[in-house]
């Protein structure tokens, strides 16, 4: 494979790097590279068992703990502050994800994870925590590991011959991993706020949704009901596979409903050559509500249609709603809660694809305010706060894209800091 190298610059196992940076293995950066504890752990103890699923962006989860009191496994195997984790076995995509144990807590490893010991004098460890999340380390993971019984290995003498693209001074790994934690502190906060937004939201819901909290103006006594009462249910046309087509209309299928919006990614999505009278009534609009009726989240899976969607025709085992009497951006907060969430893992089918039927749908009862005034005014307030909500996750994903690009560039040396 030809590779344009560009002036200055060289081509390495670490990909293209300046000149004057070298890429030396790891193993030539570090002391050791330290096996964890393979000690039983238990549920309840005084010092945290750190594992693979607590390894997570970079950082360490401080959720799902194990814990230990063996004073001989604490002295042996608890964590510095700077040390650096690698996973070592686990699903073959997620082998050798890799975080930074910062000292946020008295923690040892467990035996899945390597703690690697880097030289103080050649290696920042925050640098080499973003080096070994890159997607060169990951492309590089995935050559070296082996395969067994559904599992991926990295064994300690592998990851020491993982390629290290390094400056020549310490102080630009340093300022470098400075540059990627300042990403990652704007990252986090905005998951914070999220997660604060989140929880203000559902307690608007449990408040807003139930009637003990009344918005000003309105009164008369809410009813309890089954929502059959009130909507007009279709189930989608059993279309037959055989004959979709490559353009046409798009079929919404279980698979294109997502939590609270539609996925029209080019993998999942199919085509119908055309909309003719015999299947125009299940032609959605914008507006409706539609619900997967299948699947591992069956309860979890719905949207409301918007312009973008369209046109679009129900495939079976798809659910449209619409409504006269009930506003259904009202239902939609609703069909969206754990209410409906509780209410289909009842009655769901116990099987290896679990099914809700239509009646099921049905005989969901909601309280319900006298008025559709009421209703939408409950469902404008939670509906603001929804796209709240998204425009801070869309501004968080944005920053990720970022970070991602700043890794890019500033692990091999495109950029470089002054």
């Amino acid at each position: 494979m030809n590779v344009e190298v560009k002036p200055a610059y060289k081509l390495t196992e670490a990909g293209m790097i300046p000149e004057h940076w070298s890429s030396p293995c790891l193993g030539l950066l570090v002391h050791s590279v330290e096996y964890g504890s393979s000690a039983k752990s238990s549920l309840a103890g005084k010092t945290p068992v750190l594992r693979m699923g607590n390894l997570q962006d970079g950082k360490i989860d401080w959720n799902d703990l194990v814990y230990t009191d063996d004073d001989q496994e604490i002295s042996k195997y608890l964590l510095n502050s700077g040390d650096v984790l690698f996973n070592r076995t686990n699903t073959p995509e997620l082998v050798g994800k890799t975080s930074i144990y910062r000292g946020e807590t008295p923690a040892i490893f467990a035996g899945y994870l390597i703690r690697i010991k880097e030289r103080k004098d050649l290696l920042n460890s925050a640098y080499l925590n973003y080096v070994l999340n890159s997607e060169p380390s990951k492309k590089y993971s995935q050559k070296v590991l082996s395969v067994a019984v559904g599992q991926a290995n990295i064994n300690g003498q592998k990851l020491k011959t993982y390629p290290i693209p390094l400056p020549p001074l310490l102080v630009e790994q340093e300022a470098i991993s400075s540059a990627l934690m300042d990403a990652d502190a704007l990252i986090s906060g905005l998951d914070q706020l999220i997660a604060k937004k989140r929880d203000i939201k559902q307690a608007a819901m449990q408040k807003l949704l139930t009637g003990h909290h009344r918005l000003p103006g309105f009164r008369g006594e809410w009813v309890v009901k089954p929502i059959g009462e009130s909507i007009d249910l279709l189930s989608g046309f059993p279309f037959p596979s055989a004959s979709y087509s490559n353009s046409g209309v798009r079929l919404l299928r279980g698979s294109n409903v997502k939590r609270g919006q539609t996925d029209w990614s080019e993998e999942i999505t199919q085509f119908w050559p055309s909309i003719n009278q015999e299947i125009a009534k299940y032609e959605v609009n914008v507006g409706d509500l539609v619900i997967s009726m299948d699947g591992s989240l069956v309860g979890r899976s719905y949207a409301r249609i918007v312009e973008a969607d369209l046109p679009a025709l129900l495939l079976q085992r798809v659910a449209r709603i619409r409504s006269r009497t009930i506003d259904i951006g009202f239902l939609a907060q609703f069909i969206g809660s754990q209410f409906f969430t509780t209410h289909c893992d009842s009655v769901k089918t116990v099987t290896a694809i679990p099914h809700i039927s239509a009646d099921d749908i049905r005989s969901f009862s909601i309280p319900t305010p006298p008025t559709i005034e009421e209703q939408t005014a409950i469902a404008t307030i939670l509906s603001d706060m929804d796209n709240e909500l998204t425009g801070l996750e869309s501004r968080r994903d944005k920053a990720r894209q970022i970070k991602q690009g700043m890794m890019q560039e500033l692990l091999t040396g495109k950029t470089r800091i002054s």
